[in-house]
This record gives C-alpha cells, structure tokens and sequence, in this order.
C-alpha cells in the first residue's frame, strides 16, 4: 500500500552484548586517565586491565552469540587505540614524562601514533584472504592489549619496588621507545585466541585459569608482572615457530608491484 510506513528492523539484544562490551572497554581506558589525572596510579592501572580483560570477552562472546559484524569490528578497534594506546601515554605521562619536558610529551605521542599505525595494519591484514590459515595463529608484532601492559611495566613494578627508580624519564622512555617498536614491528607473536585446549585437560587447565585470577586479586602487581615477564618469553619461540611455518607453507608472493600505476 503505498504511503505505508516501512515496520522498523529489530536487534535481538542478545547481538548487542559485544558492543556493550567494548563500550564498558572504552569507558575503562577514559576512567584510566581520569585516574592519572587525580595521580591515583593503582585504580588507573587497573583500568587497563579491566579493558583488556573485556578486550578479550568481547570478540570471543560476539562468535559465541554470532554477533559479530563489521560496526562492532571498527567499534573494538577504536575501542583499543583508546584503552590501549592513548590512555597509557597519557598515564606514563602524567606519572613521569612531564619532567622531560617536550621530549617526554613526543615519546608519548611516539607511542600513540604507533600503536594507531599497528591497529590500522591489523584491519588490513584481516581483510587478505589470501594468506595461509596458520598466519591467523600468529600477529604481526605486539597486540595492542599486551602492549598496553608492557609499556606500563615501570609504573607495576613500582607499585612493589617505590617508584625512586622505576619513575625516573630515562627508565620509562626505555619502555615506551622499546615498546612502540615491537608495537610496528613484523615480528610475529603468538595469537592465543585460537588456543584449543583437549578434552581431557579441560579440568587442568581451568585450575590454572582459577590459580592465575586468585593470585591477581591476592597480589594483582607481582602477578602481572610474571604474566608479562611470561609473554616476553614467548616471543622467541614465536619467531621459531613462525619461520617453521614459512618454510613448510611460504607467503604468497606480493605482485602488486607489477600493475602499472593509475
């Protein structure tokens, strides 16, 4: 009939819950650097990781539910360049750099803009379907989230150890030179999201899940600290695996050099 007005499309909310997610993620990067802003450290750190830990839940339960899609995909990717990539320069900013005067403001903006650069490569990377299955197992330096935690390393440790030394422009522009770094750099780590685990170490390894979350609420730092100290390892074997994986299943190789330019 015409003139009808058209009956307006329904969400199931079930679909939402990610997008809630990353907007409580967002929330929690924005409550860090109102924390720092305040100089109460510990509450703004923890900001981090509760960002992280919904930077985690919120892909995994959007293919649980299947609702992922591509505005919940930029949302999350926002989402990260303010929780992991603002919010920590700010925090190390405000916590040291401000003492180094404008060499300190351009390490912070250093960090940021490479955490940018890494984010927009990632959704590039996510849209070539023609690289190998195995690639999905590894990222293309270091993930914004386990970034965001290392470059905060000096501001952890001094929740332990004083901040006499680890507070001090010259040890934090170590981290975020070093950091932002890895952050564009090509060298592969590992991606635990497609970590299966075999039916019968289910229960062993909810034990360790159950182990590791008593210990963050028992002694949140020196957890975190081993947790990071853990991934730094890893990355060696990373490189290994990954170069394993070449050789038995190279790349394919890049041609788009050889079209003429428009």
């Amino acid at each position: 009939m015409a003139g009808r007005r058209k009956r307006p499309e329904w969400l199931h909310i079930n679909k939402m819950i990610p997008n809630f997610l990353t907007i409580l993620a967002i929330s929690a990067g924005m409550s860090a650097i109102r924390f720092g802003l305040d100089d109460r450290w510990e509450p703004a750190a923890l900001a981090i990781l509760a960002a992280a830990i919904l930077d985690a839940l919120d892909g995994r339960i959007a293919r649980i539910l299947k609702g992922a899609s591509k505005f919940g995909a930029e949302l999350d990717s926002l989402a990260d360049f303010l929780s992991f990539g603002v919010a920590p320069a700010m925090m190390l900013y405000l916590w040291a750099m401000q003492d180094a005067g404008r060499f300190g403001w351009m390490l912070a903006l250093l960090f940021t803009i490479s955490m940018a650069l890494r984010l927009a490569r990632f959704n590039t990377m996510l849209e070539d379907e023609d690289m190998p299955s195995w690639t999905k197992n590894f990222f293309a330096g270091t993930p914004a989230p386990a970034a965001a935690g290392l470059v905060l390393t000096p501001m952890i440790l001094s929740f332990q150890f004083g901040d006499e030394f680890f507070r001090q422009p010259v040890v934090v522009s170590f981290f975020l030179i070093g950091v932002a770094a890895l952050v564009v750099s090509s060298i592969p780590t590992f991606s635990f999201k497609k970590i299966k685990v075999p039916s019968n170490q289910v229960v062993p390894a909810m034990i360790i899940v159950g182990v590791i979350i008593t210990a963050l609420v028992s002694a949140p730092w020196t957890t975190l600290s081993c947790v990071l100290l853990v991934y730094l390892a890893t990355i060696p074997f990373s490189v290994k695996m990954y170069r394993k994986k070449m050789a038995e299943s190279p790349l394919p190789e890049d041609n788009s050099g050889d079209s003429e330019p428009s």
